[in-house]
């Protein structure tokens, strides 16, 4: 009887866990990077402007080219490097993932939200007087550097600069940091 007893708590646990991770993942979607756009107001620090001029906005395009074809094959991926989700899931945001309020935009490689978290459920949130808390609860992703923060920013941008990358190249976190920064202007 304990037995019995313990096997059905273990699947009730199992199972109850389990739905409360996919409810999560589910519920938080990516939006697109044209839904930040009211950070490239210059009061924003022009922050989508940052990006578009940072290898980030193009990282996608990386995929179409013959090097990272040749990449690919030497790889041995079955599909060309813009299909292959070794590939996308480093050049794209969220790539794999299915959690996409929209249309998914791969072209638009690196966003926002590769840094910050999927916005469905803090976008309308953060921008309102005093609620950073309440967006940072919602899934918002806060990356102002600090001495706290930093090892935790770096971890996840070493999530995809690191040796796996047949391109890797040094990583110098302070130097690609301050060509990413963008950081909004104080009053």
């Amino acid at each position: 009887m304990k037995k019995i007893y313990l096997v059905l708590m273990l699947t009730f646990v199992i199972f109850f866990l389990g739905s409360i991770s996919r409810q999560d993942t589910s519920e938080k979607k990516f939006i697109g990077v044209k839904s930040c756009a009211c950070h490239n107001m210059a009061s924003r620090g022009k922050q989508v402007d940052v990006w578009q001029k940072s290898k980030h906005a193009s990282a996608y395009k990386t995929l179409t080219t013959e090097a990272a074809e040749k990449i690919a094959k030497e790889k041995g991926l079955k599909a060309p490097a813009s299909e292959s989700i070794e590939c996308l899931c480093c050049h794209v945001t969220g790539a794999g993932e299915n959690r996409f309020a929209e249309k998914y935009a791969k072209e638009e490689g690196i966003t926002c939200e590769s840094c910050h978290g999927a916005a469905s459920e803090w976008k309308t949130i953060h921008t309102k007087k005093d609620k950073l808390a309440d967006a940072i609860e919602a899934g918002l992703i806060h990356t102002k550097l600090t001495e706290n923060s930093k090892s935790i920013i770096e971890a996840r941008c070493r999530s995809c600069h690191n040796e796996k990358s047949p391109t890797y190249q040094e990583f110098k976190f302070d130097e690609f940091w301050a060509k990413i920064n963008h950081p909004v202007p104080q009053k």
